[in-house]
């Protein structure tokens, strides 16, 4: 079972698709779309395992590293007056590090926005189709309810006055009968009607869930854009205070950064899933839901010139029980108005009632071709599968870039940190504080810690 006209999925959608998949055994599991299938929540989990992973490896690295460079340290020839080698290079490197991070904070926003417009285009269509089915049984009630009304006033108004003449009776009643069977085929036309799922509801639900959804990836986006600023600031200033707050606010963002990485790989990786062949899953999960024919399910969600309308025989009939009301009426226009003047107030009353009857089926005839279903289902995979697609895969790049950037800020600090001026206690007292970081380090330099032996430098 193919995707359905206007929609195709995209590159993306196939290139995630192809991915192997594995479940806590490593054996291989299957590419299809079945989150109800242990094997494949398994294989899912998997996935975000791997951002765990990920953040283990970058833990141990930095702590590798600031083992090594605070236990073997070179140390400075006594009386030195200049920094050591090396220093503006550490220094630049995490001035990289954070702009690298701030280049991916631009690439997290607009992720963020893309994914919720596709997710905000999923409820707009979920809320069309929703008002399409409401308008079809509002249409049947109101249309059942008029040929109700019809039957039990105007037409038994009708041969009540009609009784001199039996075959004009015989008229009114075949008129009866056919407003009678019309009813009831319109009835059958409500097929929404009473189903338990409600689009109305599944859209309040998937905008709820996004809506703290993006709220939490603005606060990520922009407490991580607090801690390069103010990262870049301590650097500027040479505060050590601030850049211990921020090493232990980076050391935080790192770790939700991995951790948003592992939740946007995992849902990337089952999105394409379901993109890939949209169809089976959609048509399995409505028809277990609603309890609704295949027939009208795979009309309405394929919209495929090979499947014909299950309601055309309904509407066929119906038009022709229509047509014959209209001719029956206009007979006893003809025959019984002349001779029956209390008659003509009734059979006013009917043309009215049928003149409704055929604008509302008519409504009913367009609303209930595919076209229109249809056309919100594809706007539905359309925003899913593109532009929410898209914008989980920007968010990824930015937890990889954050994270990157984050590792390489955390062991550069302590480095950039070893290269700061001490402050002068006088500058304390004569309003120059703010002044002081910007003098040369040669001023007064700072005593090395002492380093373990074997771990020297030669001296250059």
């Amino acid at each position: 079972m193919g995707a359905p006209p206007g929609y195709r999925p995209s590159a993306w959608v196939h290139l995630l698709h192809q991915l192997p998949r594995a479940d806590f055994q490593l054996r291989p599991v299957p590419s299809g779309f079945a989150p109800q299938e242990q094997g494949y929540q398994q294989a899912l989990m998997l996935v975000a395992a791997l951002a765990g992973l990920g953040l283990a490896l970058s833990l141990i690295f930095i702590a590798v590293y600031l083992i090594r460079f605070c236990c073997c340290r070179s140390p400075e020839p006594p009386g030195a007056k200049s920094p050591p080698p090396g220093g503006g290079c550490v220094t630049w490197s995490c001035i990289a590090a954070l702009l690298v991070g701030c280049a991916g904070i631009g690439i997290g926003f607009y992720g963020n926005s893309e994914t919720s417009d596709g997710v905000s285009q999923l409820s707009a269509a979920l809320l069309h189709a929703n008002h399409t089915l409401s308008t079809i049984d509002h249409l049947v009630l109101e249309t059942v309810e008029g040929l109700d009304k019809a039957v039990r006033s105007e037409l038994t108004t009708l041969e009540e006055v009609l009784t001199p003449r039996t075959e004009l009776v015989a008229a009114a009643r075949g008129a009866r009968r056919q407003a009678e069977a019309v009813a009831q085929q319109l009835q059958g036309l409500a097929f929404w009607q009473g189903v338990p799922l409600s689009p109305l509801q599944v859209a309040e639900d998937v905008s709820f869930v996004e809506e703290y959804r993006w709220l939490a990836y603005v606060l990520l986006l922009l407490l991580e854009l607090l801690v390069c600023l103010f990262t870049l600031l301590g650097l500027a200033k040479q505060s050590k205070w601030l850049v211990a707050v921020m090493t232990a606010v980076s050391l935080l963002v790192l770790v939700l950064s991995w951790g948003s990485m592992g939740l946007e790989a995992a849902t990337a990786v089952g999105l394409s899933d379901f993109c890939s062949n949209p169809d089976t899953y959609v048509l399995n999960l409505t028809q277990e839901e609603t309890g609704l024919s295949s027939d009208i399910l795979n009309y309405y969600f394929l919209c495929s010139q090979a499947i014909s309308n299950p309601f055309q025989q309904r509407l066929t009939l119906s038009q022709r029980a229509l047509a014959n009301i209209h001719a029956q009426l206009q007979g006893l226009e003809r025959e019984a108005a002349p001779q029956f003047p209390s008659a003509q107030k009734p059979l006013l009353s009917l043309e009215e009632t049928l003149n409704v009857t055929e604008g509302n089926f008519h409504q009913l005839v367009a609303l209930l071709h595919c076209r229109g279903l249809h056309k919100d289902y594809s706007a539905a995979l359309r925003g899913l599968c593109e532009d929410a697609l898209e914008g989980l895969l920007f968010l990824l790049l930015f937890s990889l870039l954050s994270a990157g950037a984050l590792v390489t800020t955390l062991c550069s600090l302590p480095r950039a940190w070893a290269l700061f001026t001490p402050r002068n206690p006088s500058a304390l007292f004569s309003g120059s504080r703010l002044s002081e970081p910007l003098l040369s380090a040669s001023l007064e330099p700072v005593s090395p810690p002492r380093s373990f032996p074997g771990c020297q430098r030669r001296p250059h």
